[in-house]
């Protein structure tokens, strides 16, 4: 599919990369939301919370969009609840979706989230088509559109899904990550570090013979904690590993659906890898939009909707 022209023509001061990526993180209010939370029991004995949110006047039809957050968020990020507002208000019932270990309670299991937790996302479509929704979009960003991507690339996608959304995707974790180990994004990387660790910390308690404190307190970068615990929690060799078996980017020519891809061109946490414009050409049902703007999650316009939400909401009512 031809690469989708870009409209987004921000403000002067959103023009700048780490601007956009941090206002929206510090000074985005979202209101008019109420989410009503689910617990999801999983077959292997864990769990996922699910927060709920609903038009306020709701019609006939059963329209729902699963929202995926992305590295060490939740539901009530502003990016999430922003979208939520803007698909609730245009008739669309919301899940948003807490990953494992990210609802404000320690998981029962040792293993937690990461970018290639496509498994979990088959669950949580099952579980929703179950409650007979015929019509399920889902719409990932960061870590959690890399999920999305991963998830509709490897199988066939039941036919209840219709479309999706991925926002600000890491495609290559590997290349992903070199970028964010770059003098530019120390603050980002180093606020990783922090709320991993002691993410890590809270699981150190709860399974002590599997992790100790030095371990967790030698940890120096994000490569450090994927190759402690991200990689062996999950299955993987290492670090490396991981991100090879996990990027999207290779499982984007088995997509089915009508997908659109939203990466700005200054997304600071993105390198060249992560623009699959070659992908995006071959495949008709990949559309790839790349910005000049935007920086990371970050697509600011004047009002109470942001430009990748009202992207959203036009792609998704195409389908």
């Amino acid at each position: 599919m031809p690469i989708v022209e870009s409209q987004y023509t921000p403000p002067y001061f959103f023009r700048n990369g780490h601007f956009s990526t941090i206002f929206p993180n510090l000074l985005r209010t979202v209101k008019g939301i109420n989410q009503e939370r689910e617990r999801l029991e999983l077959d292997d004995g864990d769990f996922i919370d699910i927060d709920w949110s609903y038009p306020f006047n709701p019609i006939s039809a059963r329209k729902v969009a699963v929202l995926i957050h992305g590295l060490e968020g939740n539901a009530q990020r502003q990016y999430i609840t922003g979208l939520a507002r803007h698909l609730n208000n245009n008739h669309w019932d919301v899940a948003a979706v807490n990953l494992r270990n990210c609802s404000g309670e320690v998981n029962r299991l040792y293993r937690s989230y990461n970018a290639g937790v496509s498994q979990d996302l088959s669950s949580i479509i099952t579980h929703i088509i179950e409650k007979d929704y015929s019509n399920i979009s889902i719409c990932g960003f960061s870590l959690g559109g890399n999920i999305t991507l991963k998830y509709l690339g490897e199988r066939s996608t039941p036919s209840q899904v219709k479309s999706a959304v991925a926002v600000s995707v890491p495609c290559d974790l590997y290349d992903s990550l070199i970028e964010i180990n770059k003098p530019k994004n120390f603050i980002y990387q180093q606020r990783f570090i922090r709320s991993l660790k002691e993410k890590l910390r809270e699981r150190q308690e709860v399974f002590p013979n599997r992790i100790s404190k030095s371990d967790i307190s030698a940890c120096k970068s994000l490569m450090d904690i994927d190759d402690l615990y991200t990689s062996k929690a999950h299955g993987y060799a290492d670090a490396i590993d991981y991100y090879t078996k996990c990027s999207s980017k290779q499982f984007l020519k088995g997509i089915d659906i009508p997908t659109l891809i939203i990466n700005a061109k200054n997304d600071t946490f993105l390198g060249n890898a992560c623009y699959p414009i070659k992908e995006a050409k071959e495949n008709s049902n990949l559309f790839l939009e790349t910005p000049n703007f935007g920086g990371h999650v970050g697509f600011y316009l004047r009002g109470e909707t942001y430009y990748n939400e009202q992207k959203t909401i036009a792609f998704l009512q195409k389908w």
